[in-house]
């Protein structure tokens, strides 16, 4: 009866895989913001290595990870699968939940599965910065981590929302040796015309990647980091799903739900993506892979699928995805890692397809479930991953209801040791659970750039 189950380092897989692999059809090629039509290698080498947009868009099944890389990545690597006995009690099913702990990591996310190999290829191609955003801060400590371990700089633009309500993810960035901003900013051309039409801001994902990009392009030893959204990101996450197969396997267990929580896409990507592959190509047909956002900002279950810039100026490619409109502000929730406009091309093309189910829940009754996990299963979790946490109950007490002992995987993608101010708003009944109005989502869809 094992409720841990590990592998040894030389068990960590060797290749990321790779799901453009097995769509049906290729995705919609990005669109160069300026002329609108495809873009091409060349258009993206001012911000990124040649190897990542190798990965961007290869359709190759399986792509090596660099020695040097996965020595790294032992550092906390294979990390832990749990199988939560203590909440499947409290909730009187019949179900199995597992869950995959990517808060092992030195930052306590997932996100340095995507940081290390980043920072690796940019050092190869004598990068010396690193510039980037952060939402809640998990992928901007992990970029500074990154960096910090290959010897290079890195500038984060935190969300200003977040960076006041998280200041020890700057205080995280800062002992990496990394320097954080609050954005908007008056840094970047960027920064001052959002701040010139709103100085009280809260700021949003969209804000920050203009700030960061604008930065990358403007200095020659500079490149941009991305750390969600983009194909090569999604790629190195699913390091986490092909582990979770050769553990859930040492369980003679194979998940009939697999859940992760979607702001840009990574985390979801990672422990999803070797699981629908398999539901894409026949192997596990009915598997239900659900995509949990939240309500404040529900880019896959209201946005509309179509072509969108990435970030709020239109310095970034014009993306097929999900979106809320580029301009669109959501609300200052403490999901701040949620809070993004658009989701990956990926994940909305499985969104789009009906491969992936997409659901958005409250802050309160998010929160309400991370409460029920800590005094379960002992782990205080992040308000991202606190949105897979839910519908992991939900899924569970549905088969309290009919009897059925489904195999239920989620993504537990990081520690919540930064979030306790989150924590305090809550049980002192200062959440707000947002709805985003239906007509300024059409307002902001409204301005959509015009593509061919």
């Amino acid at each position: 009866m094992q409720t841990k189950i590990l592998l040894d380092e030389g068990e960590m897989p060797k290749r990321w895989y790779n799901i453009q692999a097995d769509l049906p059809l290729p995705l919609d090629p990005p669109l160069h913001p300026a002329t609108g039509k495809p873009a091409t290698p060349d258009d993206l080498r001012p911000i990124f290595p040649m190897e990542l947009i190798r990965q961007e868009m290869s359709r190759e099944r399986y792509i090596d990870i660099p020695a040097e890389v996965r020595d790294i990545l032992t550092l906390w690597r294979p990390s832990p699968l749990y199988r939560a006995r203590r909440l499947e009690a409290a909730l009187k099913t019949p179900a199995k939940i597992y869950y995959k702990w990517e808060g092992v990591s030195p930052p306590g996310s997932h996100k340095p599965n995507t940081a290390i190999p980043q920072a690796y290829y940019n050092r190869e191609e004598g990068i010396e910065r690193l510039a980037t955003e952060t939402g809640a801060g998990q992928w901007g400590s992990s970029l500074a981590f990154a960096t910090s371990l290959f010897d290079m700089e890195c500038t984060v633009y935190m969300v200003r929302s977040s960076y006041e309500q998280k200041p020890y993810r700057k205080s995280m960035m800062q002992v990496y040796g990394a320097e954080c901003i609050p954005s908007p900013s008056l840094k970047t051309r960027s920064g001052r015309m959002v701040l010139g039409r709103d100085p009280d801001t809260p700021g949003s994902l969209g804000i920050a990647i203009s700030e960061a990009v604008e930065d990358a392009a403007s200095h020659d030893n500079t490149n941009y980091a991305l750390g969600s959204v983009l194909n090569h990101v999604c790629l190195h996450q699913t390091i986490i799903g092909q582990e979770a197969k050769q553990q859930l396997a040492v369980a003679e267990a194979y998940p009939d739900v697999v859940i992760g929580c979607v702001g840009g896409g990574s985390n979801f990507a990672g422990i999803s993506f070797p699981f629908a592959g398999e539901k894409i190509t026949g192997k596990h047909p009915d598997i239900d892979i659900i995509a949990v956002e939240p309500a404040a900002c529900p880019t896959l279950t209201k946005g509309l699928y179509t072509y969108d810039y990435g970030d709020v100026a239109g310095l970034t490619p014009i993306m097929k995805m999900f979106t809320l409109g580029h301009d669109f502000v959501p609300p200052a929730i403490h999901a701040g890692g949620l809070r993004y406009h658009g989701a990956s091309p990926l994940v909305s093309r499985l969104a789009h397809d009906g491969v992936i189910r997409p659901v958005a829940y409250y802050q309160n009754e998010v929160f309400e479930a991370a409460v029920t996990f800590a005094r379960t299963e002992g782990i205080v979790v992040a308000p991202e991953a606190a949105h897979a946490v839910k519908a992991a109950i939900d899924e569970a007490l549905r088969c309290r209801e009919t009897g059925e002992a489904k195999v239920i995987l989620f993504n537990n993608s990081g520690h919540g040791n930064f979030d306790f101010s989150s924590y305090e708003a809550y049980f002192a009944g200062g959440l707000a659970d947002y709805e985003y109005p239906v007509e300024l989502i059409k307002e902001s869809l409204s301005r959509l750039p015009v593509t061919g």
